[in-house]
């Protein structure tokens, strides 16, 4: 099992979705945070499975469904590290 560590950005990703979804409903936050949670986990256990970037980086997205989208897990793999760069869900506007 790989160890999963978060870099700032995401950790402020996932306080700023939980927000956003707090407000309108507390059980979607909740439900929303075990889906995100969950992806952790996966790739916890199986690093590869996010499909790679096509940037030559080394980076890799994992989608996880959820409601009329994707949660996205932007990440790469350091040996038996997974460092999650980024989390965003598909219908952001992301400028």
């Amino acid at each position: 099992m790989s160890q999963v560590i978060w870099l700032p950005e995401a950790l402020e990703d996932l306080i700023r979705l939980g927000s956003f979804l707090e407000d309108k409903s507390p059980q979607v936050a909740s439900r929303a945070a075990a889906v995100i949670r969950g992806g952790a986990k996966m790739l916890a256990d199986f690093p590869a499975i996010g499909k790679p970037m096509n940037d030559d980086t080394g980076r890799r997205e994992l989608f996880l469904p959820f409601g009329a989208g994707n949660y996205v897990l932007r990440y790469r793999m350091d040996q038996d590290i997974i460092v999650i760069i980024r989390v965003w869900h598909s219908r952001e506007n992301r400028e």
